[in-house]
């Protein structure tokens, strides 16, 4: 891998340019490093007042109508943030899109199970549970790194 850091005062904010043949776990890590340095928190409200959450601590961010909420062990939290938002903020080696309406974060997964349909049933720490639609079981199993044969 080639890095080059091109510094000069007249530059008016940093920018970063990756170019490579293909994104592979290196080129996610380095993804996942910058984004992560770009949301330390989100703000949750409950009623009136507001929350500081950290990713680490979200269990999972679903969407209903046109809000979307974080759970926590804390409860369930409004937040700003459009799904696909927090999609592109969040690290994609914590958090894995489920179905249209949920992002999950891996860390807080306990276990899952395949349904008739050929979805997953995907079971929290907590005890909550949640779907993988068909469109997406792929892309968590990649996540979970369970296409790999031994």
């Amino acid at each position: 891998m080639k890095v080059s850091v091109d510094i000069d005062d007249n530059y008016e904010e940093t920018k970063v340019t990756i170019q490579c043949k293909e994104v592979d776990d290196s080129i996610k890590d380095i993804l996942d490093f910058l984004k992560g340095r770009e949301i330390e928190f989100i703000v949750g409200r409950d009623g009136d007042m507001q929350h500081i959450l950290k990713p680490a601590n979200i269990h999972y961010f679903y969407s209903r109508k046109d809000e979307v909420f974080a759970v926590t062990a804390d409860g369930e939290f409004k937040v700003k943030e459009k799904l696909y938002e927090l999609e592109q903020l969040l690290s994609s080696r914590q958090f894995v899109r489920l179905s249209k309406s949920v992002i999950a974060n891996l860390y807080e997964l306990s276990r899952f199970e395949a349904s008739f349909n050929g979805t997953l049933c995907v079971h929290f720490k907590s005890g909550k549970k949640e779907y993988v639609t068909r469109h997406y079981v792929s892309s968590i199993k990649e996540a979970l790194k369970m296409n790999r044969r031994k």
